[in-house]
């Protein structure tokens, strides 16, 4: 499958500067954030997980602008509150209302195929976002978000580097059966093969700050303050809620447990500002031009790439510190 790599950066007035660092295309997959031609609006359906984290509402945010009439859309949101069934419902409400294309971010990979094959029988293109799916990918034109895999193994990484002696690690895993939960977990066991960190325990916590606390709290239950020397969350939100167990227990997260998180919110980088986080490595959630520049080029029957990836950074609490009043999210 062909990929195209995309830093992202940012801009004035919040739009990303992206640029391709991978082969060369015959869309620049970034439209021209107008109403391509000036005339009737092009009608979008978005099928959003939900509203689980500020990692999703910034990436709605995101969406909503970059669709808005101004820019030539009209747009119709739906999110599914993390209801797969609810999700595929909405699409199909979307083909029957004949809208020009659906852009989904699947809440899991599975039981795409029927409702991606009734888009493409109606002649509706499908952009995939954020998430991934295990349909064909002939059934959707192409997908834009991040490398969730590469996340894991930068977090991984840094484990590995940190930690010489015996570790005890438990994991915050985010919703199972999604893109994001599967390939952080992947990534960051192939990174921590082969050292000094156990992993003793695992549990979805469903993106939550609310699900972090519930299973950090089980967590230390079982195996006390003592028993657990590193918490890997797949999302800030998660984190956030594992350093409220942590504190509630009478412990200082940061330093008795270290924390590794992934998506670098504003409430997240703060908390590595302040130490109770060690190591964050970004996802970007900031994909709405992106996304509606693809939208346009397919419509406009231009060649598009099936895979579009932006690239993520990673944040120690100094260097948190040094970007957190630029950042938007």
């Amino acid at each position: 499958m062909k990929k195209k790599t995309l830093l992202a950066g940012i801009a004035l007035l919040g739009a990303m500067a992206l640029s391709a660092t991978g082969c060369a295309s015959s869309t620049d997959a970034g439209g021209d954030g107008g109403d391509s031609g000036g005339g009737e609006l092009i009608t979008v359906g978005f099928a959003q997980t939900g509203s689980e984290s500020g990692w999703r509402s910034a990436n709605t945010e995101s969406m909503k602008a970059a669709f808005s009439e101004e820019n030539g859309f009209k747009l119709t949101f739906n999110a599914a509150d993390n209801d797969p069934a609810a999700q595929i419902a909405a699409v199909r409400d979307f083909i029957n209302q004949g809208v020009d294309a659906i852009v989904i971010a699947p809440i899991v990979t599975d039981g795409w195929d029927d409702v991606l094959q009734e888009a493409k029988d109606a002649d509706i293109p499908v952009v995939l976002e954020d998430r991934t799916v295990s349909a064909s990918d002939d059934l959707y034109a192409s997908w834009v978000g991040l490398d969730f895999r590469n996340e894991g193994v930068m977090a991984g990484e840094w484990a590995a580097e940190n930690f010489a002696d015996p570790t005890k690690l438990v994991v915050l895993e985010g919703t199972t059966g999604s893109a994001p939960a599967n390939d952080r977990a992947e990534g960051f066991d192939e990174a921590i093969a082969d050292t000094s960190i156990e992993k003793i325990d695992s549990q979805t916590g469903d993106f939550t700050r609310d699900g972090g606390k519930k299973v950090m709290e089980g967590f230390l239950q079982k195996y006390g303050v003592d028993g657990i020397d590193l918490v890997y969350a797949h999302n800030d939100d998660m984190a956030l809620g594992a350093i409220e167990a942590i504190e509630a227990a009478g412990a200082t997260p940061g330093e008795d447990i270290k924390i590794i998180s992934i998506d670098a919110v504003k409430d997240g980088m703060l908390a590595l500002i302040d130490n109770k986080i060690n190591f964050i490595v970004e996802c970007n959630p900031l994909l709405g031009e992106l996304a509606a520049g693809i939208v346009k080029d397919v419509l406009d029957g231009k060649t598009v790439d099936k895979t579009y990836f932006v690239t993520d950074e990673s944040f120690t609490p100094e260097q948190a510190a040094e970007v957190i009043d630029s950042r938007l999210y």
